[in-house]
């Protein structure tokens, strides 16, 4: 592959970000179903891709117009073979540094603020994670495997694709190669975009039934956002600085200081995952292989973990900035959902349509379910509005539930918010992305624990967050509100 080529198709992505940004504010229907302009235009180079706008010039092959140029568009589409090459690549790079970045440039909490605030919220999305598990592997073993002859890994994708996202349904591509099922990781993909959808259009009406039947407890039947928060636009009188300068620009850019923050948990995670792989070859290959498969931004993610950690100890100068970290994450996660879109193969979603249909609807009602009756049991107050984040993280990453709680709680009012983040910091290096996820297909493929084994741990670990949350917590809950003489939250 020529510098040339991947040059190209860099560029060609920023283009095609800035049509998506185009279309997000003039289109009033994206405006309401808040979608980031990212899956907009990954939803456009997908219509430009090989599946489709090949596709359609093969149709006029086959009457004889433009044979040559039908060829070349059926294998890159209008973008070209080498160019979709390129984009194939990226998921697999960037999403070690979106991992890389969630907890560089932020303190970490105390441990008894974040146990006392995030322990229902951490409760409730373990329960639904582990349950996506659950549900997942019981319709594989059950129904597809025996029935429709779909691996028996296909139980993962829920998590995969609804909690992990297009992020991490991208970088498990070698994972799902080296099992022997390719084609997984493109269900995955639609299942993300299926996930992300159903978060926001169902999140949407949730709120809508909310303040209707007064479980909300911030807004009311005419709160709604400006024109400019739904077209994805700051007010001029609101806009504020994107990042902090910490360093003068005149020794280094300050961005560029930030990238190398960045590189080096990216590096450290590297580290981290040979020195796994080498012990394990080392030691219990023989019996079972796991870190072989493991990719390499959940270890990413523990390599920010401990930069972090010697930047609270030594950096004295607050040069570290929270938000030029973030503008760092969401650019590449900008480019890696739009790269990731554009490569998905409609064909293997086509030749796998059971698994994502049965998966993708089982997955949206166990969602559905945990959020309308195990969250007011779980959470202690403002429920709907805590409820609600967790509601969109489970079917569309974390961003569709800080968008889903930004609708219901637009000025912050409630603790949804620093609840929502704490969680974050133990349920991430596990699920949505974390080391469970990442393990999850190598310990359902090894013989020593396998799909029933796997089944086994989730189930257990959704009745001990069930048990935390129902008993545990309530409990505890209850005594307070007998010594201070406050009365329970209502349950619906």
């Amino acid at each position: 592959m020529s510098p040339d080529t991947v040059g190209l198709a860099l560029l060609l992505l920023g283009v095609l970000l800035l049509i998506s940004k185009f279309v997000r504010v003039r289109w009033k229907l994206t405006q309401r179903l808040y979608l980031p302009s990212s899956i907009i235009g990954g939803g456009i180079a997908l219509l430009l891709g090989p599946d489709v706008f090949g596709w359609a010039t093969g149709l006029l092959a086959d009457r004889g117009v433009a044979v040559g140029f039908a060829e070349r568009a059926a294998e890159g589409g209008l973008f070209g073979a080498d160019v979709m090459s390129v984009w194939s690549a990226l998921p697999g790079l960037l999403i070690s540094v979106v991992f890389a970045s969630l907890f560089l440039g932020k303190r970490m909490p105390r441990l008894r603020e974040a146990v006392d605030l995030a322990g229902p919220n951490l409760s409730f999305g373990i329960t639904v994670a582990s349950g996506q598990y659950v549900i997942g592997l019981l319709l594989a073993l059950l129904v597809l495997a025996p029935f429709f002859d779909v691996p028996v890994i296909s139980g993962a994708l829920i998590e995969i694709g609804f909690l992990g996202g297009h992020g991490t349904a991208a970088g498990l591509g070698s994972t799902f190669d080296q099992v022997g099922w390719a084609q997984g990781q493109d269900v995955a993909l639609g299942m993300a975009t299926v996930g992300l959808l159903s978060g926001v259009i169902i999140g949407i009406i949730l709120i809508n039934w909310g303040v209707r039947r007064g479980r909300t407890s911030v807004i009311s039947a005419d709160s709604r956002g400006t024109e400019g928060e739904q077209a994805g636009l700051v007010e001029r009188e609101n806009r504020t600085a994107g990042s902090m300068l910490t360093v003068h620009p005149s020794s280094m850019d300050p961005l560029t200081l930030h990238f190398g923050l960045v590189a080096l948990a990216v590096l450290i995670g590297q580290l981290l995952l040979s020195a796994l792989q080498w012990v394990e070859q080392l030691v219990w290959a023989d019996s079972i292989e796991v870190m072989a498969f493991v990719p390499l931004f959940p270890l990413a993610m523990i390599g920010g973990i401990i930069v972090q950690l010697f930047i609270d100890r030594f950096d004295r100068n607050d040069i570290v900035d929270a938000r030029s970290v973030e503008r760092i994450q969401g650019m590449s996660l900008d480019v890696l959902v739009i790269a990731a879109m554009a490569t998905l193969s409609l064909q293997a979603i086509a030749d796998n349509i059971v698994a994502f249909a049965v998966l993708s609807v089982a997955g949206v009602l166990w969602c559905l379910f945990a959020f309308l009756f195990l969250a007011p049991r779980i959470m202690p107050d403002h429920w709907f509005e805590r409820g609600i984040g967790e509601f969109g993280q489970s079917l569309g990453v974390t961003a569709t539930g800080m968008v889903l709680m930004r609708v219901a709680d637009p000025e912050a009012r409630t603790p949804a918010y620093p609840a929502f983040g704490y969680k974050q910091l133990v349920f991430e290096p596990f699920f949505g992305g974390g080391l469970v996820t990442a393990a999850a297909i190598p310990l359902i493929v090894s013989p020593m624990v396998g799909p029933w084994g796997f089944l086994a741990i989730m189930v257990a670990t959704m009745a001990a967050a069930l048990f935390f949350g129902l008993v545990v917590l309530r409990r505890r809950r209850r005594k307070e509100q007998t010594g201070t003489g406050r009365e329970r939250d209502p349950v619906p």
